[in-house]
């Protein structure tokens, strides 16, 4: 992998984010020389923006990563923001990228995008097989715009770019915020600081049953940058994922243990599940990347990642 990178320009949106540090901190580790934009220096929710940035620091492969996401909260209280921001800002990009002949485009999906009413192992051709979740389509449905934008300026335009669809990521370097925190860092926040305030008991919503999908972050960044190097087909998305599932309450059991927390765990059952069972299958990432399946076991994810937390906590509270 290292000499493919050695010496290589890259551009990585989003690169101060959760999951762009990583890919940056890698890429940068394998040689690649590596520029961030940020956003008071170039609005990527325009075109005249991204051409600008894309002609001011010439690269040869660009991994977009930059997205404005949340929880369910954002998703009730900013939809069109949600869905302008990230709608926009994949357009435009994608355009520039094809105005300065870039040599690939990386597109950072998300599981969102998987139709909503389907439960299982959710394969590529899934995709288009019904509408995403109506909690989730302002987000999920834009990142599905870019894998139709990618096919249509492959044929027109020959612009090579690949999309990848992302399960649910955890570890150092996610918000912990409550406003824009998923499952993992909720329940790691939930626990930590119960076992700082000696807390009797920890609730947790639902029953425990669903079952769901998550890989650390550092996997996942080795992953893209992984397929960025071997994977090459822009009509077909890729899932990156463990392909492992791991109940709710497996997670939250796990979550506990590595806290060192002895108070009781108690359901709320009155709060809803979702959907029982979610996860990507990964038989094409398999194949496509050589064999590589994700290094690091949840228990050992999760371990770091309270450590993280721990030792970043104010900070990472009020993240974004």
């Amino acid at each position: 992998m290292k000499g493919f990178w050695a010496e290589k320009r890259v551009t990585v949106t989003g690169g101060a984010g959760f999951l762009g540090q990583h890919l940056v901190n890698r890429l940068k580790s394998l040689g690649a020389e590596v520029y961030v934009p940020r956003q008071r220096e170039y609005n990527l929710t325009t075109l005249d923006a991204c051409l600008k940035c894309l002609l001011e620091h010439p690269c040869d492969i660009l991994f977009h990563a930059a997205a404005y996401y949340g929880g369910i909260g954002i998703n009730v209280t900013e939809p069109a923001k949600l869905y302008y921001s990230n709608l926009v800002m994949g357009a435009n990009l994608m355009e520039a990228a094809r105005l300065v002949n870039l040599k690939k485009f990386v597109a950072i999906g998300t599981a969102c995008s998987y139709p909503g009413y389907l439960e299982g192992h959710l394969k590529e051709e899934d995709l288009w097989a019904g509408p995403c979740h109506a909690s989730v389509v302002n987000y999920g449905l834009t990142k599905k715009m870019m894998a139709v934008q990618a096919q249509a300026y492959k044929r027109q335009y020959g612009l090579d770019s690949i999309h990848l669809i992302l399960t649910n990521l955890y570890g150092p370097g996610d918000s912990y915020n409550p406003d824009r925190s998923h499952v993992v860092a909720a329940l790691v926040r939930k626990w930590v600081e119960a076992e700082m305030a000696k807390t009797p008991s920890v609730e947790v919503w639902g029953t425990g049953k669903p079952v769901r999908e998550f890989i650390y972050v550092e996997d996942c960044a080795d992953a893209i940058i992984l397929a960025a190097e071997k994977y090459n087909d822009s009509a077909v998305p890729l899932n990156i994922g463990t392909g492992i599932g791991t109940t709710i309450r497996e997670l939250a059991e796990t979550v506990n243990e590595v806290s060192g927390y002895q108070g009781k765990m108690v359901w709320n059952t009155d709060k809803p599940d979702g959907a029982m069972l979610k996860v990507l299958d990964v038989t094409r990432m398999k194949k496509e990347l050589d064999g590589w399946v994700p290094p690091t076991d949840l228990k050992a994810g999760l371990a770091k990642t309270v450590a993280w937390y721990r030792a970043n906590k104010a900070e990472a509270d009020t993240k974004w």
